[in-house]
């Protein structure tokens, strides 16, 4: 099923294809809305940004709105745009969150704006197939610009590691546990992954992934979420806090795990790569980074696998921006996706420059040379699969998160049969759309 308003957005596009400039007398104000999930210093670094781009670009103003998590931005632009208000012209939102929007014709597609580029093919095949595909519809056409790209990515503490006679990280979840218990005492956890208060699903995908059934395809009508691969997972995941005794039962919160693993009090987690600068620059002892080892070991002995996450590029337009707004819009999205300032995000945040000549660009080319443990997510991407994105993905995902959680905490023993009345909601939400 192709998306709501579609055709009606792209034939309106069809005739901005002559992109016209504004003049100095018509300033132009750029209203961007950006999230932070982590203590990196966003406002910042985007506040910096925008003087750099307006250096560039006489007559346009960027605005940059600090607007709380990703939910509060997602639950503000919505608010705003419900209520009959102007909304952002430009926005980072999850990557997740583009059927939502583009069903209710908020945002339109890069896509176009791609089109008329003289290098628009260039420019899209310079981006990480994994970090694109959350952007792309089901027909192919590209809605959303990777930027603040991040994967989950397993933390450890090199120095007890080593203590405790352990060379090199866990590659697959049976090593995970040996290591991890062999690291547990009373005053230290071996092992935190941040699956308590609500938002369970994105570190739980890297288990499912790893198990060998991501629970979302490349068709936004289907979701397995009580397949045997998914179901073993979420085992697997309450098992870390139970019969295994490795971390708190029912898991870790998000913003506790980094604090703990810098205190000393984990010896592995798992977390975002946006936080690695902070980690990196914070902890006193030697940290290691590798891929999630999330799942049994394969073939070759290995069992990785992670989800991607973070936010994309959107532009919001209901059909009343002029020609040279929208290629003020354009411009400001081309800037902060320019190999130049995704090595520059990169090496200040620790998430993933989106694009491969982004690494190849300083000052992120010689950061990894000096600290490879940036590459690790880079090189990950091999590994991950698509996050959770489908047609109503904010109400199954409630419902997903919801199901994990009763699982974890113990209030559902049964996981098999949660999930499963669960995939029966899923599936009633979704008959619709097939």
């Amino acid at each position: 099923m192709m998306l709501r308003r579609t055709c009606f957005v792209l034939l309106v596009l069809v005739m901005m294809m002559t992109i016209g400039t504004a003049s100095a007398q018509d300033e132009i104000v750029v209203d961007f809305y950006f999230p932070s999930a982590t203590a990196n210093d966003a406002e910042g670094i985007f506040q910096r940004y925008a003087h750099m781009f307006q250096e560039e670009n006489s007559g346009i103003t960027i605005n940059p709105v600090f607007t709380g998590s990703y939910t509060d931005t997602r639950n503000t632009i919505l608010t705003e745009l419900q209520g009959g208000g102007a909304g952002p012209d430009a926005a980072v939102m999850l990557s997740i969150d583009l059927y939502s929007f583009a069903e209710e014709g908020y945002i339109i597609p890069a896509q176009t704006f791609i089109d008329a580029m003289d290098n628009g093919d260039e420019y899209a095949s310079d981006f990480f197939p994994a970090l694109m595909a959350n952007g792309v519809d089901e027909e192919g056409n590209i809605w959303a610009i990777p930027f603040q790209r991040s994967t989950p990515i397993l933390y450890y503490n090199a120095d007890l590691l080593a203590e405790a006679g352990y060379d090199s990280p866990p590659t697959n979840n049976a090593e995970l546990v040996e290591i991890a218990q062999a690291l547990t005492t009373d005053e230290r956890d071996g092992l935190l992954v941040p699956v308590a208060g609500g938002f369970p699903i994105w570190m739980y995908q890297s288990f499912a992934i790893a198990f060998g059934q991501n629970i979302v395809s490349d068709d936004p009508t289907e979701v397995y979420f009580n397949t045997p691969e998914a179901v073993a997972a979420v085992e697997f995941v309450r098992s870390l806090g139970t019969d295994l005794g490795v971390g708190p039962a029912g898991g870790a919160a998000w913003g506790d795990t980094p604090v703990a693993f810098l205190a000393g009090q984990a010896a592995m987690i798992y977390h975002t790569t946006g936080n690695l600068t902070r980690i990196l620059n914070d902890a006193d002892f030697e940290v290691g980074v590798w891929y999630l080892p999330s799942g049994p070991a394969g073939e070759d002995g290995t069992g990785y696998g992670a989800p991607t996450g973070g936010g994309n590029l959107y532009i919001f337009d209901d059909g009343s921006k002029s020609d040279a707004e929208l290629d003020a819009i354009w411009r400001w999205v081309m800037f902060l996706s320019s190999p130049e300032i995704q090595a520059d995000w990169g090496a200040t945040t620790g998430y993933i420059a989106a694009s491969a000549s982004a690494w190849e660009t300083e000052p992120l080319a010689s950061l990894v040379e000096e600290a490879p443990q940036y590459g690790i997510a880079r090189d990950q991407l091999q590994h991950v699969g698509k996050e959770f994105s489908s047609y109503a993905t904010i109400t199954i995902q409630g419902i997903i998160n919801k199901t994990l959680e009763s699982i974890l905490t113990g209030e559902a023993e049964d996981a098999q049969a949660a999930m499963d009345a669960a995939q029966a909601q899923i599936d009633g939400i979704l008959a619709e759309y097939r």
